[in-house]
């Protein structure tokens, strides 16, 4: 029988002990009310192993509250309005706040996938030429690919938590549990828990509402150990309900994930945030009376969003839109030049410039589908929201990571073209977005790894010589598969992947030559070769841009 509590905190109460391996399902709508029972539950024990695909907004009460032992994941840090490092993880390489065990997003979905299904492990093309591969308790050993490729296999261990919490949109009193594409992880974490699934849902509805919906059911009952209503229990992030029920979903809460990521460079600033929306709240009900009636009822997806607010521009491009059109320039061409259908793009600067590309694309005939790695294919990103993971973008289809980050890209190698960023990128291709030269974290690899692992790849980076460095500091994704790399004065080629990048277009600009921007804005070897010269931005180019990002997050 699943049992049915009052809250979220009582959930965890019954159903969590110190020393529990507690994995927080990745889907859009994460289980934000039970992580903050987490939180509260198990202050200052550092007593619990936690895997989630990436650690950010909600999430950081687990950090702030000094609950975790250890953090097996693939991101840490901020992603809204831009993908950043967060002050809280700055020395997870030292295990403050807590150890680390970092993995791909792929990866980490097929140790689940594993245990899941009753195996031992997990075969990856992930992560083999990376330094995500050292002390690693997960993988076991390197395998040669069968077909004589170059790419080597990895063996990894199966990941098998003790719980799996996720948030649904509504669950019956059988434990039958309803999530609406697109599903992340899916049932997967659901089916390798050994012990099963702590709910919190939307609504609990009778037993009869869900025999009409079947097709509905993401996570069978007999899985489900323990749930409780929580509404608006994703918040800040969002929900979708596809009308199930009658029920009203929401859409990502940007001013209260605003509000954190401002908050990433200052501790006694997040520890504020931690007090006033996780201590001092009486339970999910009292974080829900702090919101407020008025603030709830604006996030639904019934009601129109709010128009954001153009931010005065400057005349001219900044080196970040530069950086993107050019971006745009160079998937384009590739796109055409390749005979791609598909364009995988990370978040940041790179999945702007694939929308862009894709809409100039599409424009002159030539549909290409932009994928994000949540379960989103063929993606229609809605102007004015430049958050990737929106839930105002529409779709020709919502799924999952399995069949987006696997299907379409890995299972789709020859076809697919992936756009990345990078903290760091050396002139052999490879990026780095793990650890800085002087132990900092950045945030993870997220999906970056698996997508450049993968397929041909395209670095979309602003430069700058602590960019573009003569050797990255941790290899996070290797570059044998990057074909070229644009900053905002140019794109840098090579003619094999042995080779290292040179200047391959340069867009003038203050310099009088294009070796005095390599120079200034790199550690790369200055230009030996001929170079063709960019077109001066246009300002069609400029205006397209600023009608996606009309307040600016990245200029």
């Amino acid at each position: 029988m699943t049992a049915i509590m009052t809250s979220p905190d009582e959930l965890v109460a019954r159903f969590v002990r110190p020393d529990t391996h507690v994995h927080l399902a990745m889907t859009p709508s994460r289980p934000n009310a039970a992580t903050y029972a987490l939180a509260r539950a198990f202050a200052g024990t550092r007593s619990l192993t936690v895997s989630m695909s990436a650690v950010h907004s909600a999430a950081h009460a687990l950090a702030m509250s000094g609950a975790v032992r250890e953090m097996i994941t693939g991101f840490l840090g901020d992603t809204y309005p831009t993908p950043r490092p967060n002050i809280l993880y700055r020395d997870v390489v030292r295990e403050q706040p807590f150890r680390v065990e970092p993995w791909s997003l792929l990866s980490l979905l097929q140790r689940l996938v594993a245990g899941g299904t009753g195996q031992p492990y997990a075969v990856t093309t992930s992560l083999s030429g990376s330094d995500l591969c050292a002390d690693k308790d997960g993988l076991l050993r390197e395998l040669p690919d069968p077909d004589g490729g170059e790419t080597p296999l990895l063996l990894a261990k199966a990941m098998r938590p003790d719980v799996t919490v996720i948030h649904g949109v509504c669950a019956d009193s059988r434990g039958n549990l309803v999530l609406v594409p697109p599903v992340g992880e899916g049932p997967w974490s659901a089916y390798a828990a050994k012990e099963g699934v702590l709910a919190t849902v939307e609504r609990i509805v009778p037993d009869s509402v869900l025999d009409r919906y079947p097709d509905r059911i993401v996570v069978p009952g007999q899985r489900v150990i323990g749930i409780c209503e929580a509404p608006y229990g994703a918040h800040p992030n969002s929900l979708g309900t596809s009308g199930v029920e009658g029920m009203d979903g929401y859409r990502d809460d940007y001013e209260f994930l605003l509000d954190i990521a401002r908050r990433g460079n200052d501790i006694e600033a997040l520890a504020q945030w931690h007090r006033e929306w996780v201590l001092q709240v009486d339970g999910h009900a009292g974080y829900l009376d702090k919101l407020g009636a008025r603030r709830l009822r604006d996030l639904r997806l019934t009601r129109p969003p709010i128009a954001p607010k153009p931010k005065p521009a400057p005349q001219t491009a900044t080196a970040t839109e530069r950086a993107v059109i050019l971006g745009a320039r160079v998937i384009a061409k590739s796109v055409l030049l390749g005979g791609y259908d598909t364009l995988l793009a990370g978040i940041g600067a790179s999945h702007l410039a694939a929308w862009l590309a894709a809409g100039r694309l599409r424009a002159a005939g030539k549909d290409v589908k932009i994928c994000a790695e949540t379960g989103v294919y063929g993606q229609r990103p809605t102007p004015g929201d430049v958050f990737l993971f929106s839930r105002e973008h529409g779709a020709e289809q919502f799924s999952g990571i399995a069949e987006v980050l696997g299907g379409m890209a890995v299972g789709n190698a020859s076809r697919c073209l992936g756009v990345v960023g990078a903290g760091e990128v050396d002139p052999l291709g490879n990026i780095n977005t793990c650890v800085l030269p002087d132990g900092r974290w950045i945030t993870g690899s997220g999906g970056a790894n698996d997508i450049v692992s993968a397929v041909d790849s395209i670095v979309v980076a602003v430069a700058s010589r602590r960019r573009y460095v003569g050797t990255v500091a941790h290899v996070t994704s290797p570059g044998r598969r990057v074909r070229e790399v644009v900053s905002q004065f140019g794109s840098f080629q090579r003619d094999t992947q042995d080779q290292k990048f040179h200047l391959h277009s340069w867009l003038p600009g203050d310099a009088e030559a294009a070796g005095e921007d390599v120079f200034r804005f790199t550690c790369w070897p200055a230009p030996e070769r001929e170079y063709v010269t960019e077109p001066p931005i246009t300002p069609a180019e400029l205006s397209e841009l600023r009608g996606v990002d009309p307040e600016g997050y990245y200029r």
